[in-house]
């Protein structure tokens, strides 16, 4: 029994490479191994689904996964090299019936991959044929499955919400963050994370005493207000209130949202943005995350509503619930801001960071190329694509500003950015487009702070006559 265990796991390992070696390259090195060339009858070989690298990535694996299972590398390198033989069988099968490669058939797409391989094991350890037919019925319907499952649920688009085109490489990463059903598979496949910032940097801190103190100070939220000035922002947007809130992850501090729904309460603002990062968790439910949002919604005093944008720890299913709980959320979407026929428009994209399903062509394709734009990303990896279509400021966050910083370094240590570190917190500017960058409210990994407190922002936009150029001067 132990071996017939054995033998299914390797089986099951060699066809599950090419589609994961996919995931991870992309396109690179997708030659298909037919050269796309034709058969005699006018149709092709095998189709542009069997590569050259998803064949090889097969072998490979079947070599190395022998080891672990306790095998001779030769044994799992044939196993490897039957399997992909048959399944190029069954590829030259499906063209001469008309059959569009990367099409699912099932028996046809199992029986050769799984049968060349198991004839080999048979004379290899000697089986007897009944158990080697088992064998072969048990690894067909969970292929067939495995190969459902992959097309369901990793290739697809994350419903007809996302307004651009989405890879498969995105689609993976959506599903393990939002739809892993069962939580000691949601904790598998985020393991990294539990290692990292669980384990590791959290017991670090207590190891020095110093967790229970950090936690105070991720508490300690600042009321920050910023003035700006701009000499073609629309006459009735002078002293427009930017009420800016990004990195909530209202589901990981507890006491973060008292202390949330505190220090927005007092405050009167035109607007409320949100910067994404709504949950802490990367994987699971948003229900907890949505349930504080509600409460924290219901206490912003605003006057043009509130609006937001996916970061890299929100699920794209979760939009119904965060616009039931008031947020208009802007996916590569824009939308106009009218008082007394001025326009200024607001233009929010996808997640630029993460998911990297932003789309600024197409969240800019509406807006007017004269009009006075505020572009909301969760990052600020983005920027010269922003300035490139005129933005006149940005606003982010994802960098929390470092999160832990030291009195003897000037700004954060670790940003978490592909942009420059001058964009990694606060106050910056790019060309004509003003940015900044919010240190977030809520902790993510750790949750803690030193040295740099998290920050609830109000952006009062002023109109002002033209001079020379720089912060606190007119923009």
């Amino acid at each position: 029994m132990l071996i017939g265990l054995k033998i299914i796991l390797l089986l099951l390992a060699v066809n599950a490479a090419p589609p994961l070696i996919a995931l991870l390259l992309k396109e690179r090195w997708n030659r298909p191994i037919d050269g796309n060339r034709m058969f005699a009858d006018g149709k092709p070989f095998m189709g542009s689904h069997k590569t050259i690298r998803g064949v090889v990535g097969s072998v490979a694996t079947g070599t190395l996964f022998s080891l672990f299972l306790g095998f001779p590398l030769v044994f799992g390198f044939c196993v490897g090299f039957f399997s992909m033989t048959g399944d190029l069988v069954s590829s030259f099968l499906k063209r001469r019936f008309d059959i569009a490669s990367g099409t699912a058939v099932f028996i046809l797409d199992q029986i050769f991959e799984g049968l060349l391989p198991l004839v080999f094991v048979k004379f290899y350890f000697s089986l007897d044929w009944v158990f080697v037919t088992v064998l072969l019925v048990l690894f067909i319907p969970i292929t067939h499955l495995g190969a459902i499952l992959f097309k369901k649920e990793i290739l697809p688009v994350p419903g007809n919400r996302y307004p651009c085109l989405i890879r498969s490489r995105t689609r993976f990463k959506a599903w393990r963050a939002c739809h892993i059903a069962l939580p000691p598979l949601q904790r598998c496949f985020n393991l990294e994370n539990i290692l990292y910032h669980e384990w590791m940097m959290a017991g670090a801190f207590k190891l020095l005493r110093q967790y229970e103190k950090g936690v105070r100070n991720a508490l300690d939220i600042r009321f920050r207000q910023i003035e700006l000035e701009f000499s073609d922002i629309p006459p009735m947007f002078d002293s427009y209130r930017i009420l800016f809130l990004s990195d909530l992850h209202l589901d990981g501090l507890p006491g973060l949202t008292e202390r949330i729904v505190d220090i927005v309460s007092d405050i009167e603002c035109d607007i409320c943005i949100i910067g994404g990062d709504i949950r802490a968790e990367m994987y699971g439910s948003s229900f907890l995350a949505v349930s504080r949002l509600r409460q924290v919604i219901s206490k912003i005093r605003t006057k043009d509503g509130v609006f937001g944008v996916l970061g890299n720890h929100d699920c794209i299913e979760a939009i119904p619930d965060f616009e039931d709980a008031g947020i208009c959320m802007l996916v590569n979407d824009a939308h106009a801001l009218e008082r007394d026929g001025d326009t200024v428009w607001l233009v929010g994209v996808d997640d630029p960071h993460y998911y990297r399903t932003h789309d600024l062509k197409l969240a800019f394709s509406q807006v007017p190329e004269d009009a006075f734009k505020i572009f909301i990303a969760h990052s600020p990896e983005v920027y010269k694509e922003a300035a490139q279509h005129m933005a006149r400021l940005y606003l982010c966050g994802h960098t929390h500003g470092g999160q832990v910083r030291v009195s003897f370094w000037d700004g954060p240590i670790i940003t978490h950015s592909r942009a420059p570190r001058k964009t990694a917190s606060g106050l910056w500017k790019h060309k004509d487009m003003y940015g900044y960058t919010s240190s977030g409210v809520g902790t993510s990994g750790v949750h803690v702070r030193f040295n740099c407190p998290g920050e609830i922002v109000l952006l009062t936009l002023k109109k002002c006559d033209d001079s020379p150029k720089g912060f606190n001067k007119c923009g």
